[in-house]
């Protein structure tokens, strides 16, 4: 009777453990599909189509906030799938292929050897029979520290004469701040578009209170420094034979009257790093390659006068779209350059909006252009451009040839129609492209992204410092200054282009 009592509280546990088990199946069978629909709506939002409303830098943040969404589904129902004994009729996910970490960054090596060097079982001596290693990236938060720089006073009792070491320059007279550190405020603020209050909070989490105002000093106090570069990478800028000129419009914050004004920013772009030492600009070094140089030019207005006090006497070729602001430039020497990208992109839109296969064959004409050009870029600049005559001159001469008989044929006032009376008005300048091994096919991106540069300017910046008012580059007048911003900017963005 006892050992059926005792066989029934064996049968009871075991029959609640069941039911046990069977509810945490359940509930992470129904936890999975949960997971597993949400991971496949994540996806689905994160591949669908994207809104043309949504501009590059906020497609960048949904991204990176889908992406780490998708990331932690994806953890949570791994470690729900680890855990559950439910066996799976699935074939295992395929795991992303992990880049390795760079060889060139430092590495700190933590060995883990056990506690005891000889057998647990039989007391022997362990062998070394080899090493499991694992690499983890990290990092190190920032650490500040107080740089002293100290002076010894030296007397000579005879002559009654004190000697010392001169001071050395700072970068701003009676400061606290240290290049290093001002450097790294202003490649966040303009590199990785960090604004100062978000730099202000950072700098508190560490203990340390800077002031809004205090920063934006010291930015004005760097660009002014930054004026001689700014000088010396126009000069050197104006020595190439070829440069990229565009303009976008920023919001340029107004506060006297509560809400912003339009102003504009021109940049100009090229390859103006001379190969011998001294051109352009005094104490020039000696590089290799040609480099590449971007210049922003803050302006009020969208007037071509502008691009003339910038150019001043240079003369070469200027690549520009159809904006009549530079048209005034071509009657003074300058060659004008037309972009074929600008061209390919209004046929590109026809296409796209409507399907045409009329849009589509110039399309294939243009690929053609751009096919050719690939095949002759690693020539020099005279192979390029006899090349150029022997290829490219017959596939112009081809395209024009079908444009113009395609013209009187298309519907008016349509997005092909558009295109293709662009492209003939634009023809002098886009076919120009053969004349010189040198000239480019289409406009470098000067923009991040290929979209235009969302930069908000100030006024009140350059009441907030008055050192600004110095800081004027170019021959315009001094309450234009809001310009500099743009002085940093115009080196942060050459220095990234050149490392890249």
């Amino acid at each position: 009777m006892v050992k059926i009592v005792r066989h029934q509280e064996v049968i009871s546990q075991h029959e609640l453990t069941i039911a046990r088990r069977d509810h945490e199946i359940a509930y992470k069978t129904a936890k999975i599909d949960k997971l597993t629909h949400e991971l496949a709506r994540l996806r689905r939002v994160q591949f669908s189509a994207k809104s043309e409303r949504m501009n590059p830098e906020q497609r960048e943040l949904f991204d990176e906030a889908m992406a780490a969404d998708i990331a932690a589904v994806e953890a949570e129902l791994d470690a729900l799938q680890d855990s559950t004994s439910a066996a799976s009729s699935k074939p295992p996910r395929a795991k992303p292929v992990r880049r390795p970490l760079p060889p060139e960054l430092p590495r700190e090596i933590t060995v883990h050897t056990p506690e005891r060097c000889d057998c647990a079982t039989c007391g022997a001596a362990l062998t070394p029979i080899g090493t499991h290693a694992s690499e983890k990236l990290d990092v190190k938060p920032a650490v500040f520290f107080v740089r002293r720089d100290e002076y010894p006073q030296l007397a000579c009792p005879r002559c009654e004469t004190i000697v010392a070491e001169p001071v050395a320059p700072a970068l701003i007279d009676r400061g606290q701040a240290a290049p290093g550190l001002l450097a790294q405020v202003a490649i966040q603020k303009y590199a990785d578009h960090l604004p100062l209050y978000r730099q202000e909070a950072i700098f508190a989490r560490h203990g340390i209170t800077l002031a809004r105002s205090t920063l934006a000093e010291w930015l004005g106090h760097v660009g002014l420094r930054l004026q001689p570069l700014v000088d010396a990478l126009r000069a050197r800028l104006l020595t190439a034979d070829v440069l990229h000129a565009d303009e976008t419009p920023v919001a340029q914050l107004d506060p006297g009257a509560g809400k912003t004004k339009r102003a504009y920013l021109f940049a100009y772009a090229g390859h103006g790093w001379p190969s011998d030492a001294g051109a352009g600009c005094a104490g020039a070094a000696p590089s290799p390659e040609p480099q590449p140089i971007v210049i922003f030019d803050y302006c009020p207005s969208r007037a071509g006068k502008h691009a003339a006090d910038f150019l001043g006497e240079w003369q070469g070729a200027l690549m520009v779209d159809d904006y009549g602001g530079y048209k005034a430039l071509f009657a003074h020497g300058i060659t004008e350059l037309g972009c074929w990208a600008h061209a390919r992109r209004k046929f590109f839109d026809a296409h796209k909006a409507s399907g045409s296969p009329v849009a589509k064959e110039a399309l294939q004409h243009m690929g053609t252009l751009y096919a050719i050009e690939a095949t002759l870029r690693e020539l020099t600049p005279e192979a390029h451009g006899r090349e150029r005559q022997r290829l490219l001159v017959p596939k112009l001469d081809a395209l024009k040839r079908w444009l113009d008989e395609l013209q009187p044929k298309v519907l008016g006032n349509t997005g092909l129609d558009k295109a293709v009376n662009y492209t003939l008005k634009r023809w002098s300048a886009l076919a120009r492209v053969a004349d010189d091994g040198h000239y480019p096919i289409g406009r470098v991106e000067m923009w991040r992204g290929g979209g235009r540069l969302s930069i908000s300017v100030a006024v009140s910046f350059d009441r907030r410092c008055l050192t600004v008012r110095t800081m004027t580059p170019f021959p315009h007048p001094a309450h234009r200054t809001v310009r500099a911003d743009f002085l940093r900017i115009s080196v942060i963005v050459t220095a990234r282009f050149g490392r890249s």
